[in-house]
């Protein structure tokens, strides 16, 4: 009988412990999403002739505040954003290739570190990701203050067709973040098990990601998904080749 009221009592406490974890999981994935940070009205009605016209999309307003020459095509505004970056948040497409025609370098970062790939991988905007991707922007590069890639960001917010996009272009697979979190494990602990999540997880796993690496506490994407009852996606993972 007292074996009996134990298991009742310990599957209880295992039990809040696993709603625990999934309440600070939902809790972590608002913050570490929503970390970018757009430029506000009030930041807008102050931007030089430069920013202005990358916010708008004016072509002929851009092509007249770079007439002086390429010096300031990097300057940026309070937040550490270029004009690229500004463009890349308003989804100016055609800015974009007027600001890398003339010299903006694709690889700078702002002030939370996240240059214009990541910006447009954590919108879920495909068509600017691949627009910035021909124009030879990197998905390789370390960025946000979690020492992460586009490629987790947008694993985190289960935004499918910007994985496949980014593992197209050389992301890498494996990385390893400050939260000791890859792309495959973000897609599990902050992704919510549904559709795009899983799509996402197919994608990583017929990349050829490296399912053995675990969280800090040693934890594999397919542990993490049986605690988290995610059905499909451990189908996913107990079905892929082991590496």
């Amino acid at each position: 009988m007292r074996k009996n009221v134990l298991s009742v009592r310990r599957a209880r406490l295992w039990q809040k412990v696993k709603v625990a974890a999934g309440a600070l999981a939902l809790v972590l994935a608002p913050l570490l999403a929503t970390a970018q940070v757009a430029p506000g009205p009030d930041e807008v009605a102050r931007f030089g002739a430069l920013h202005a016209a990358a916010h708008r999309g004016d072509l002929p307003r851009l092509a007249a505040a770079l007439a002086g020459g390429s010096t300031a095509i990097n300057s940026r505004d309070a937040y550490g954003r270029t004009a690229l970056h500004v463009a890349t948040f308003a989804r100016q497409r055609d800015a974009i290739r007027a600001l890398v025609k003339a010299g903006a370098d694709l690889s700078l970062l702002e002030n939370d570190r996240y240059d214009a790939v990541t910006i447009a991988a954590v919108a879920d905007d495909e068509e600017t990701l691949k627009v910035l991707l021909a124009l030879g922007a990197s998905a390789k590069l370390v960025t946000s203050r979690y020492d992460g890639t586009a490629l987790i960001a947008a694993a985190h917010l289960g935004h499918d067709g910007v994985v496949r996009q980014l593992i197209a272009a050389g992301a890498p697979l494996d990385h390893v973040n400050n939260l000791h979190w890859t792309a495959a494990i973000e897609a599990v602990v902050l992704g919510n098990g549904g559709p795009r999540h899983q799509a996402t997880l197919r994608a990583l796993v017929d990349a050829g990601a490296t399912l053995a690496l675990g969280d800090r506490a040693g934890k594999t994407p397919l542990q993490l998904a049986r605690e988290r009852g995610y059905g499909a996606m451990v189908t996913i993972l107990e079905s892929a080749p082991r590496r």
